[in-house]
């Protein structure tokens, strides 16, 4: 049977696009890998495909100043990503907006996940359409999975700012525990030195240096 996604054209309707039928056990991390024509930035949680929704300007533009921030801003041994999975387990790949990781774990330009071994943070900018995901159910398989740092983007409405909440795994409960809630202005000193300035929001990254 062909689980390629495709359309079909019935007579006197729309095309009708077919998506894959999942297993009766649900789909693994590495089927990522395998299924032919799935859209781009598709995740795996507890089995089933998600798909992502058409990116807003406040979703692409405070991904793009927090990566820009961290990637000039990383030690020599962490590198950034955009983008990226992370293989939590064998039902479970979800994709952070942004991950600092060890660049040991690069394996070549054909990578497709890293390990959450691997990962230090992993940033979910929050979208209208996986409140819940990023706000629940992301965050608690990072942690259960050991994934050390974790921080979640909200916009400000009434200044449309990002809002960084920063959480810090307790390795005791494999919980996040609240560190800090930070507008206009985060700075850190783990994981590492960290300061960015989020009112820049709108303004076009500098050169790294």
């Amino acid at each position: 049977m062909d689980d390629t996604p495709h359309a079909e054209t019935e007579r006197g309707t729309e095309p009708i696009t077919r998506w894959p039928v999942p297993p009766a056990e649900g789909w693994t991390a590495d089927d990522l890998d395998r299924i032919p024509g799935l859209p781009s930035h598709t995740e795996l949680i507890d089995g089933a495909l998600v798909f992502r929704s058409p990116q807003t300007r406040f979703h692409a533009y405070a991904a793009r100043l927090l990566d820009h921030a961290l990637l000039n801003q990383a030690p020599d041994q962490l590198d950034v990503d955009r983008d990226m999975t992370v293989r939590l387990d064998k039902k479970n790949r979800p994709e952070p907006d942004i991950v600092v990781f060890h660049t040991r774990a690069g394996t070549g330009p054909d990578q497709t996940w890293y390990g959450p071994e691997d990962v230090v943070l992993a940033v979910e900018v929050v979208s209208p359409d996986s409140r819940e995901r990023d706000r629940e159910v992301k965050p608690r398989k990072y942690a259960q999975a050991g994934v050390p740092h974790f921080w979640r983007v909200e916009q400000d409405e009434n200044k449309g700012f990002p809002v960084v909440h920063v959480y810090e795994l307790d390795p005791a409960t494999t919980t996040y525990a609240l560190s800090g809630i930070f507008h206009d202005r985060l700075k850190l000193t783990v994981p590492f030195d960290i300061e960015i300035d989020l009112t820049a929001i709108d303004r076009r990254p500098g050169p790294l240096t």
